[in-house]
């Protein structure tokens, strides 16, 4: 590793990390004056939701550089490299340009670290870095995903020309409002007036919420089902064929190399998204199919439903909360036939235990409770008795470290299964699919 590039991660890692919020816009704002505005020199699309944000963005991304435009992509959080959160033309920045950047905000970092009474956090200083290296790039457009809620997260100092939102549910509620309503009152933030609110499927609570907000603030809206969707969708080998309506024309034959409903409606979103951007007015054309195929064909979703090795399959995904684990199973049930199906599960301590355990329940014959790297992480003794509850006795198993977890679940799948039956699904968190997928490609 660059020693640069160390020294400026452990910098970055030792101020109050993502889960410590205080929620303003100032020390962002204050940063951006100092900087001279570099959000400004580029235009915008702004991903919020709580489940497929990343997913969406670079789905996004991969659209908009298609169309040979230069992209910018902001996404949290990272699987294994911190670099992974900055890319520019489809690459995370090197650990030089990594080095270097963090060097460049330093010192206007420090200055607003001086006059405020919270130093920067690690989210608040990556964004400040993100939007200084687009505007330095320089990027047409950055597609930014939002690191939590909407109004008052760090990225948010933008004005963008289409708001994403993908689907709300309930998660993060030491910090955000305990109702899928007000989430998504709080992720309406990021719609700005005379913007494009792009809005995947929502629960009707959420929908209203949002609509609202476009209201309020003169926002054209475009609605998952209504205005734009997927028409139809057929299991392929190694992911799914696509078609989709969008705002401005049908696009058909996409094949999709990603796994389930909620990714083909990604796609939808991601699609829809692209169009707004590039006509934002009616009756203009739709975007070249081909273009869209090719682009939706190269889709790449690290650590969701991640292939990451054969005989036995182990599969990796980064749910974390009860509705993007209910979407991945549901996925794994209609794409896969496994005779045996065991789970790895290490989850945080701050997250709905037995919410993610049970759209596992009916997936997995057994499941492997363990802990990833986290220092939030909840330790496995704990999950172990959640995971009693919702399995019952003889359907768990414990083990102290994931690469043992992981061992352990791969001998119980293939036990009594024929060749190629057997699988291994490894989930809870993002940093449960980071590490697994760090230790899957070692071997």
């Amino acid at each position: 590793m660059h020693p640069q590039y160390q020294e400026a991660q452990k910098e970055i890692l030792a101020r109050a990390g993502e889960s410590v919020i205080h929620p303003t816009l100032d020390r962002m704002r204050a940063a951006m004056d100092l900087l001279g505005h570099p959000q400004t020199n580029y235009r915008v699309i702004h991903v919020t939701g709580t489940n497929g944000k990343t997913s969406t963005a670079r789905m996004i991304d991969a659209l908009l550089r298609e169309r040979q435009l230069r992209v910018g992509r902001y996404t949290s959080p990272h699987l294994r490299s911190m670099r992974e959160r900055i890319v520019i033309d489809g690459e995370p920045v090197s650990e030089q340009a990594f080095a270097d950047l963090y060097a460049d905000v330093l010192p206007y970092v420090r200055m607003v670290d001086e006059r405020s009474d919270v130093p920067m956090s690690f989210f608040e200083v990556l964004t400040v870095m993100a939007y200084a290296a687009f505007a330095d790039a320089p990027v047409d457009v950055a597609v930014v995903e939002v690191g939590m809620g909407g109004a008052w997260d760090a990225t948010n100092v933008v004005e963008a020309d289409v708001a994403v939102v993908t689907p709300v549910a309930v998660d993060h509620t030491e910090y955000l409002p305990d109702t899928v309503e007000g989430i998504a009152a709080e992720k309406a933030g990021i719609i700005k007036p005379g913007s494009v609110a792009v809005l995947a499927q929502q629960t009707l609570p959420a929908a209203q919420a949002l609509l609202r907000r476009a209201s309020e603030v003169g926002a054209q809206v475009a609605r998952e089902g209504l205005e734009f969707g997927v028409v139809h969708r057929d299991l392929a080998v190694g992911g799914q064929q696509v078609a989709v309506k969008g705002l401005r024309a049908g696009y058909d034959g996409i094949f999709l190399p990603l796994f389930g409903v909620h990714q083909a409606s990604n796609a939808a979103v991601a699609v829809a998204a692209v169009e707004a951007f590039a006509a934002p007015t009616e009756g203009e054309e739709g975007l070249d199919p081909e273009l869209v195929r090719a682009a939706l064909a190269t889709a790449t979703s690290p650590g969701r439903l991640e292939i990451v090795r054969t005989s036995p399959t182990v599969l990796v995904d980064a749910a974390h909360n009860p509705a993007g684990m209910a979407a991945t199973a549901e996925a794994v049930r209609e794409a896969f036939s496994f005779d045996r199906l065991v789970g790895v599960v290490a989850v945080l301590a701050d997250k709905d235990a037995e919410g993610i355990l049970e759209p596992l329940e009916p997936l997995l014959d057994e499941i492997v409770v363990t802990a990833n790297s986290s220092p939030r992480a909840l330790p496995p003794e704990q999950l172990h008795r959640v995971a009693e509850d919702v399995f019952g006795d003889d359907r768990v198993h414990l083990a102290a470290r994931l690469d043992d977890a992981i061992e352990a679940a791969v001998t119980l799948a293939e036990r009594d299964t024929e060749f190629g039956g057997a699988g291994v699904l490894v989930t809870g968190s993002v940093v449960t699919a980071g590490d697994a997928t760090h230790l899957m490609k070692k071997e």
